[in-house]
């Protein structure tokens, strides 16, 4: 193998090898920092809470409709009730309940007090809330409450208290931290509970407890009050159903539209990604044809010293293994520094991602090492092909 190098290197071109070198780390780099970046950026938009299903809609009446300019109050009677229900397209439907009492709550975070305000609890059935029973539980007379929070409340705190003060920031796997006082009032009853935080939600603008929590202190604090939904959770089969939307703007219902704006937001998101790859890859296929340029002139220098080789019982795969050996440090080389100007890319930009969104899962660098493997591995393959048919075809017009 020695001889062989040193008879095959004396016509390598360091410059075509260099450039070589720079066009497909541009290329592999394009490629596969879109790709991260695709896989980092895509839970921001896509994430369900993780409390509710993603073939849950809320439905609540219109503002503005001629039932609210007349007076009358935008919640649902059993009827309208009922005529949902019986649509083909519902699977099941449930009643959001508010309170009927008056709700007193503090929230702090490491002694700092955040939010100290009168609030309003809801519920939904249990059925519909997909977390752990052992979590969404609450026995009567207990002083301990599960809720869950709306995700505006733990934004709120990381942009404003925790930049300012130089606090902890919240994430979902720090909500043991939160402490929550809730301070209930009626029908001459006055009592202080703890809210148990076990989750934040993104849907709703609202603070979530268990529905037996709801029917029991409705009865002690408020049993003379009764009020209607004013919204309702359905659970559709096929949430891009054209009846749904029909049916809803028949009636003067709206549903949330965050779940529709996040699934255009996700394609655009997959079409500009998509786009900067296919210019990467477009950059990485030119760089492939320099490199074979290269060994092809490199080859055709050595053509005689090759076929002398060959003559003297050299076997082509043993002649051609120089170049491959050469091509195949090339791309480890391209690889390996793709890889580490990925990681402080992404470590710059991920930072600014978490300090706007502080729920997203930190993830990790490894999408962008198994693409990059997968093409590390193709093109070194096509490479290994290229160079051996060379080789081959000097070998058989040694013979002719």
């Amino acid at each position: 193998m020695n001889l062989v190098w040193k008879l095959l290197r004396q016509h390598i071109s360091v410059p075509q090898f260099t450039g070589f070198a720079f066009a497909n780390l541009f290329g592999m780099l394009i490629v596969l920092l879109g790709y991260q970046f695709y896989c980092d950026v895509l839970p921001v938009f896509t994430s369900q809470d993780s409390f509710m299903k993603a073939d849950y809609l809320i439905v609540s009446k219109r503002i503005g409709t001629a039932s609210t300019i007349s007076g009358r109050d935008n919640s649902f009677n059993n009827a309208e009730i009922d005529d949902i229900s019986s649509q083909k397209f519902i699977k099941k439907i449930g009643n959001f309940t508010s309170t009927e009492y008056k709700v007193d709550a503090h929230m702090g975070i490491n002694g700092q007090s955040i939010l100290s305000s009168e609030l309003f609890f809801e519920s939904v059935p249990d059925e519909f809330v997909d977390v752990s029973l052992k979590d969404w539980k609450y026995d009567e007379g207990s002083r301990e409450v599960p809720i869950i929070l709306p995700r505006t409340y733990i934004n709120m705190y990381n942009f404003g208290f925790a930049q300012s003060r130089s606090l902890p920031k919240i994430s979902d796997g720090l909500i043991g931290m939160i402490d929550f006082r809730i301070y209930i009032h009626g029908n001459g009853h006055q009592d202080e509970y703890k809210g148990k935080v076990i989750g934040f939600s993104n849907r709703l603008n609202t603070i979530l407890v268990p529905q037996k929590f709801m029917d029991w202190s409705n009865k002690y604090y408020s049993p003379a009050e009764k009020s209607n939904p004013t919204r309702l959770i359905i659970e559709v089969s096929n949430p891009a159903d054209e009846n749904i939307t029909k049916y809803l703007d028949d009636k003067g219902y709206e549903v949330d539209s965050d779940k529709l704006q996040s699934e255009k937001t996700t394609y655009f998101l997959r079409m500009i990604v998509m786009i900067v790859m296919a210019v990467g890859i477009v950059i990485s296929i030119l760089s492939f044809y320099i490199l074979m340029l290269s060994i092809y002139l490199l080859v055709q220098k050595n053509t005689s010293k090759l076929e002398n080789l060959l003559l003297i019982g050299y076997s082509p795969i043993r002649v051609a293994m120089p170049y491959e050996l050469l091509t195949l440090g090339l791309n480890a080389i391209v690889l390996i520094v793709a890889l580490l100007m990925i990681s402080f890319i992404r470590n710059y930009y991920m930072g600014v991602i978490e300090i706007l969104f502080p729920q997203i899962d930190e993830g990790n660098i490894l999408p962008s090492v198994i693409l990059g493997f997968i093409l590390f591995t193709f093109v070194s393959i096509m490479n290994f092909i290229a160079i051996y048919r060379k080789v081959i075809r000097i070998w058989w017009r040694k013979d002719s």
